[in-house]
Order: structure tokens, then sequence, then C-alpha cells
């Protein structure tokens, strides 16, 4: 993948990253440090291909089918977002706004279901009582998921926590 790294002078905190003509330009302050470059540019990369991955995911569709198979509200927006460090899903219901971490992209699609079905709950019942749980558990690989998403927040041997707890949000 082509990289160009533009130093900005009117830039003073953030970091850019986009495609153009199959050519990533990252736009970053230019008082940035090159070690400092060199970790954002990296992290950027990794942030676009994961955005690209999820691109060939229609959560909309995706989670209106998991609504209507567990029987529970459809929301009035779900989308993808890479600003999760701490969850792998979160709702708002309130607005009905459901959010999914773009660490799911690479995941099965089963586990990326039953944190659907685990947003999609928290639109019935906004805390994770009783009822919440009898919810969620209509769903038949939510102990599975569970735990194969216990196993990802562990990270690999050695590292401590590489990736969101276990619950979803």
């Amino acid at each position: 993948m082509n990289v160009e790294v533009i130093r900005s002078p009117r830039r003073r905190k953030t970091v850019q990253a986009r495609r153009v003509n199959g050519v990533v330009r990252v736009t970053i302050p230019a008082t940035m440090t090159r070690a400092e470059e060199e970790r954002w540019v990296a992290e950027m990369v990794r942030r676009l291909e994961r955005s690209a991955g999820g691109a060939g995911v229609d959560l909309d569709e995706r989670a209106a089918h998991l609504a209507d198979r567990y029987e529970l509200p459809r929301p009035t927006s779900i989308r993808w977002v890479d600003n999760q460090e701490l969850r792998w899903g979160s709702c708002t219901p309130v607005d009905g706004s459901i959010r999914i971490s773009s660490k799911l992209v690479g995941e099965p699609g089963w586990v990326l279901d039953y944190v659907i079905v685990h947003e999609l709950a928290h639109l019935v019942v906004p805390g994770h009582g009783g009822k919440f749980w009898r919810l969620v558990d209509r769903y038949p690989r939510a102990e599975r998921a569970r735990g194969w998403l216990m196993a990802r927040a562990a990270g690999p041997p050695g590292t401590g926590s590489a990736a969101p707890p276990l619950v979803p949000g």
C-alpha cells in the first residue's frame, strides 16, 4: 500500500487519513516527531483497512433480520465506529442508535450477530439485569460468543488486555 505523509503547519493536534487515487494520504501536524509519525501512520492505515473490511457487511440488514428473528425492536441506526476502546458495541436507547466497534470486522459472523443482539436487547432493557439476559440468551450462540469475546479481550498470552472487555455495552 502506498502511503503519502503530509506535514501541515496549520494542523496542531489531529491526524487525518484518506484514500486518494489508490494512495493513503496521512496528514499530520508539522511538529510531530518521526517516531510519532511512524506510530500514527501505522495506526491510520490499520483503521482504514479495518473500516474497508466492514464495508462488505450491511449492518442495517443484519440488525433488521436479527431483530425480527429474536422479537426485538429494530434500531433507528446502526454503524461501525473506530473509537470504542473499551466496548464491542454501544446503544443509546433514547434514540435507538447502535454503534458497533470496527474491531469486530474480522471476527466470525455469529460473534458479530451476538453483539448486535446484545445491543438490540438494550433497546428494551437499558441495564444488565435478568430480563435483559433472558432477551440476549434467545440467541442460540450467546454463551459461545461471550466466551469468544472473553478470549479476545484477554489478548495473546503475556500481553494483557488487547481488546475490549467481555460485555458489549
